[in-house]
């Protein structure tokens, strides 16, 4: 049995997803199951059994973190200590992802599972907390991702669909610099980790391959992509911009460039190019946008 934390969610939609349709055992929970009070967690589990914990749940509003840290630190790291505690009574594996943001981006080249993380903001320690905290219990599966986008929910990919169809202009910041990751890749690897029962736990980088860039690269990228594909959008100029030009409230790594050469080495896990990756996020939501128009 799994238990799937933040069924609600960007990633969480998409693993539950996957559980139904390979038909695996599973409770999925959200907001109704505080994991951050230990009680409420302690009878959930006496009520249930299983083997496999998934949390997908976490405070991700990194700017809004610099003046809310007890929210931060409590769903970010508390839960996690409260998770590993559980885990450990359950004798039950764990998956769970943590950021690209609990490293502080001075290194020039992709960031490795070996580098020592040094966050910058609060969102990015309250994660790193997290990380140390469920380190503790030694059956854990820690995966850092980054740049996240998928369906259902509100991401950079869709944010710019929208601008395309309703701008003239979009600023984009181009000097940070980093991978992005979707939600159907990732799915794949935890898939394999269920199916397989690895027991190679520890923490790992996952993210789409390729070369490095920034926001404004990706967002040129989404802007052809959406063009060949026939998405409605206008003759839109993106013009590139600086971090301090954008004016955002914490602070981001300048490269938080994550190298996934651990989890595809170890776990043989294959990788597509996020170019790829992106191209089948598109594909979808076109033909998802042509069966509303019919019905």
């Amino acid at each position: 049995m799994i238990w799937l934390i933040g069924n609600s969610g960007l990633l969480g939609q998409e693993i539950e997803l996957m559980l139904e349709q390979g038909r695996f055992q599973y409770i999925g929970t959200g907001h109704q199951i505080d994991i951050t009070d230990i009680d409420t967690i302690r009878k959930f589990s006496d009520n249930n059994n299983f083997n496999w914990i998934i949390n997908c749940a976490a405070y991700t509003a990194v700017d809004n973190a610099e003046n809310d840290s007890q929210n931060a630190f409590l769903l970010n790291h508390h839960a996690l200590v409260n998770l590993a505690q559980i885990a450990e009574e359950k004798n039950a594996k764990i998956i769970h992802f943590s950021t690209d943001y609990v490293f502080d981006g001075k290194k020039n080249s992709k960031y490795t599972e070996e580098d020592a993380p040094n966050p910058l903001n609060i969102y990015g320690k309250s994660k790193y907390a997290g990380e140390l905290a469920l380190a503790k219990w030694e059956k854990n599966f820690i995966i850092r991702i980054s740049w996240l986008f998928g369906h259902n929910k509100n991401n950079f990919v869709k944010t710019m669909l929208t601008f395309f169809n309703t701008k003239e202009q979009i600023g984009i910041i181009n000097d940070q610099f980093g991978l992005p990751t979707y939600t159907k890749d990732v799915v794949e690897a935890v898939k394999f980790l269920l199916q397989s029962e690895s027991t190679k736990y520890g923490i790992y980088h996952y993210c789409n391959n390729g070369k490095k860039i920034s926001w404004c690269d990706f967002a040129l990228e989404i802007y052809q992509q959406a063009k060949d594909f026939g998405f409605a959008i206008k003759n839109n100029e993106i013009i590139p911009i600086t971090t301090a030009e954008y004016k955002q409230t914490a602070l981001r790594p300048h490269n938080s460039c994550l190298s996934a050469n651990k989890i595809m080495q170890e776990l043989k896990i294959s990788i597509p190019c996020w170019e790829n990756a992106l191209e089948r996020y598109l594909l979808l939501e076109k033909k998802s946008a042509t069966i509303k128009k019919m019905r």
